[in-house]
């Protein structure tokens, strides 16, 4: 596969860059700090080392954001993260609000899918509700692999107020997850978004994160063709259809919501 770290100077360079942003976004909307959901995956820890480093720990506030399908281990090491790096946080409950919704609309009651996407909408209620609170923006976690292929719920872990790690490929994240000093059982962790039980990301898009960002940089955001792709990386021509077509279907989810042309 293709290796995508950053060297050590650019590596320095690009945490500076994004503390940075961190910094402008916050002056610029003149908010008091920043609030994230912490799940206790690699893209929020990260997120959150960024933002204590860039802004301080009292402009930091976690929300740990426990599901019936989360695991125990997880919001243990999401409540972990905010624990080292000393910042507020809070644990509120979203099932409940879930529950509420399907007691409002039973038939919805067993679509894993519908009813994943509505506790991450969910979770960025509580997002929000807590910054418009404490006058702070929105961090998002998300990151550039999962963007490409629409891999995040529209309006829920898509709706932030800016993303700092938008850019980066997963195997980029996890460099600066260590150069950062996130533990490494973070770093090496099975990611999972806890839309349902026993899901994890790389199992339902039905490939590895090390090899959709590959396709990612040789083919989508690069110039080789399918053929020429699936030749270089040494994988089926098949599976490069597959990256393209989510790509394809998920542009609606990287735009705003559309509107007709204007009348002449």
């Amino acid at each position: 596969m293709i290796d995508l770290r950053f060297s050590e100077s650019e590596l320095e360079a690009r945490r500076d860059h994004i503390t940075g942003f961190i910094r402008e976004q916050v002056e610029a909307a003149g908010v008091d700090g920043v609030v994230l959901g912490l799940s206790g995956g690699i893209d929020s820890t990260t997120v959150a080392y960024l933002a204590v480093e860039g802004l301080g720990a009292d402009a930091v506030h976690g929300l740990v954001l426990p599901a019936r399908v989360s695991s125990d281990e997880n919001m243990s090491d999401a409540e972990r993260v905010a624990r080292d790096l000393e910042i507020g946080y809070d644990v509120i409950e979203v099932e409940p609000v879930v529950d509420a919704f399907l007691e409002a609309y039973p038939e919805a009651e067993g679509d894993h899918e519908a009813v994943g996407n509505a506790r991450a909408r969910v979770r960025a209620v509580f997002n929000y509700l807590v910054a418009n609170h404490e006058h702070r923006l929105v961090l998002g976690t998300g990151n550039r692999s999962e963007a490409a292929v629409g891999y995040f719920t529209k309006y829920g872990d898509g709706a932030v107020d800016c993303h700092p790690i938008g850019n980066l490929y997963k195997q980029q994240i996890r460099q600066l997850a260590r150069s950062l000093g996130v533990p490494e059982n973070l770093v090496t962790k099975t990611p999972t978004a806890e839309l349902w039980a026993d899901q994890t990301d790389e199992d339902e898009l039905g490939i590895d994160y090390d090899t959709l960002d590959a396709i990612l940089v040789t083919h989508v955001d690069g110039p080789l063709s399918v053929g020429a792709t699936a030749r270089r990386l040494e994988v089926d021509p098949d599976t490069v259809e597959m990256v393209r077509g989510l790509y394809a279907a998920s542009a609606h989810k990287r735009t705003v919501p559309p509107s007709p042309e204007p009348l002449e």
